[in-house]
């Protein structure tokens, strides 16, 4: 069984910029301990990918903070985790989940059995948007949610999201 994992949206404007916590600041060490523990060919990574029109956006409207304007320094992934994701697979998204990853994971699947792990930020959003698009996909492939690489928007809204996702048959480390 090939095991996959997928680093979500571990940019600047998420860590310590526009939109960046202390905890999101937390598990950067975390992140790139399990980075390392993945081959580069087996890790896909997504960066969170707006335009200059952010603010005209259904979430623009929603989430009036402009964040990972594509180009920008808050749109790259922090600077140590791109160092360990070297090699792997980026995927820009244009919104919470990536159909994108969804379709080249299952093609992926196809060829061969496949688990995924989850990490990320934030945990609350994108995370558990990715995760559940990705168990509606291939809802027989094992996924887990590795909490010690993800933050949430709050301390609160992160272990609601766990929560969340154990109900859908999301395993949570």
């Amino acid at each position: 069984m090939k095991k996959i994992l997928i680093a979500v949206d571990l940019q600047n404007d998420f860590i310590d910029g526009a939109l960046g916590t202390k905890e999101a600041q937390a598990i950067v060490k975390n992140a790139i301990e399990k980075i390392k523990s993945y081959p580069s060919e087996n890790i896909y990574a997504t960066r969170d990918t707006h335009g200059e029109n952010y603010m005209d956006t259904n979430e623009g409207r929603h989430l009036p903070v402009e964040h990972c304007i594509k180009g920008t320094d808050g749109w790259e992934i922090q600077g140590e985790i791109k160092k360990a994701l070297q090699g792997a697979r980026v995927i820009d998204k244009p919104t919470f989940g990536s159909k994108e990853l969804a379709e080249l994971l299952m093609a992926e699947n196809e060829k061969e059995p496949i688990e995924i792990e989850l990490i990320g930020l934030c945990t609350d959003i994108c995370v558990i948007s990715n995760a559940l698009l990705l168990k509606a996909y291939m809802p027989e492939v094992n996924i887990s949610v590795d909490s010690s690489c993800c933050a949430g928007v709050t301390p609160e809204s992160h272990d609601k999201a766990l929560d969340t996702m154990r109900m859908c048959q999301v395993d949570v480390k």
